[in-house]
């Protein structure tokens, strides 16, 4: 299996090739609304922005593995996101990222590159940095921000 393989659905309830982003390197991100991390959306946007220019997407996959943080529906979600953070990257629908009702692509993901205590992921905002060919770069830890990846997805693209 390749990044390329998988689809995931859209918050809106498309189902979404991840094919459609082949070319692009990506920042794949498990997220949360009501969660101390929640203010990383404001960076992951500006990410996206200053980026999506040169061939650069966030996505991100709401997930309510991690103390029930994100108990909404894919719609309040959406708004909760556009309301307060003026996102523009795409919203997925909710996952689970751990266990055996995992998205396929988050085992993927974790086969690719595991953490510092295993694969699993640990908490909301882990993130993934992909590269244009599909292949996964590196992983972050949910502390590390959104701004001290700007060097490293600039070399990406």
């Amino acid at each position: 299996m390749a990044l390329y393989d998988f689809t995931a659905k859209l918050g809106t309830g498309e189902e979404q090739s991840l094919a459609a982003y082949r070319g692009q390197a990506l920042l794949i991100v498990n997220v949360a609304s009501k969660c101390g991390f929640t203010p990383q959306y404001q960076g992951l946007q500006a990410l996206h922005e200053q980026y999506a220019p040169r061939g650069f997407a966030v996505l991100a996959f709401p997930c309510d593995q991690f103390g029930h943080q994100e108990p909404g529906s894919d719609q309040e979600i959406a708004r909760f996101c556009d309301r307060t953070f003026g996102v523009t990257f795409p919203l997925f629908a909710k996952i689970e990222v751990n266990g055996p009702r995992a998205h396929p692509l988050y085992v993927w993901l974790k086969q690719q590159k595991g953490g510092l205590l295993g694969s699993a992921i640990k908490w909301n905002f882990t993130k993934f940095l992909v590269n244009k060919a599909g292949l996964v770069q590196a992983r972050f830890a949910p502390t590390t921000k959104p701004e001290g990846l700007s060097r490293d997805v600039a070399a990406l693209v």
